[in-house]
């Protein structure tokens, strides 16, 4: 396999994944957490005293594989991934959050690439914590007031979302250092 190859095999494989943070969150928001009170998304503790719906993990993992599938595959797959993962937010969320999920998923997906976007020059490690936290704070404003007219949870989202990013940024700093050995820009 060529070099080229390789890296195109590596962004296809963060796009797939991307993809998948979409159904595992609507999954785990329905069967997984501590506390899954009837009508309500199941919860996690985030923090000592805080919950989240279980879901945030994956979407703050979906918001740094997004910034991979642009940095392997180009401001165009990045794009298209934000479109296809609207898309299937929506046709997942249950009925009653349809507009709130896609709402919430496009607007802080974007605002992740306009982060990343300029930032990916000055570092990749800066890039992708400073676009996820831009990211991740928007789709929980936006979802939680969209969904509920609430911020009830918008601290254990943004905490939920920022534990995932942070548990990614030693891998992604492991890919900077690679990528630079293998002349990578």
């Amino acid at each position: 396999m060529t070099f080229a190859r390789r890296l195109r095999a590596e962004g296809l494989v963060f796009l797939a994944a991307y993809i998948a943070c979409i159904p595992i969150a609507n999954w785990l928001i329905q069967h997984v957490g501590t506390v899954c009170p009837p009508n309500g998304p199941c919860l996690i503790p985030v923090a000592p005293g805080l919950m989240a719906p279980s879901g945030v993990l994956m979407a703050g993992l979906a918001l740094v594989l997004r910034d991979l599938v642009q940095r392997r595959l180009g401001v165009t797959y990045g794009l298209a991934a934000i479109g296809a993962g609207t898309v299937l937010s929506a046709a997942l969320a249950p009925a009653p959050l349809v507009v709130a999920s896609a709402v919430a998923f496009l607007l802080s997906e974007l605002a992740d690439f306009a982060v990343y976007t300029p930032l990916q020059k000055r570092g990749l490690v800066l890039a992708v914590a400073a676009s996820s936290l831009v990211g991740l704070v928007a789709d929980s404003l936006l979802f939680l007031w969209l969904a509920f007219d609430s911020l009830d949870f918008l601290s254990g989202q943004i905490v939920g979302k920022a534990v995932m990013v942070l548990l990614t940024l030693p891998a992604i700093r492991w890919m900077r250092n690679r990528d630079q050995r293998l002349g990578v820009t």
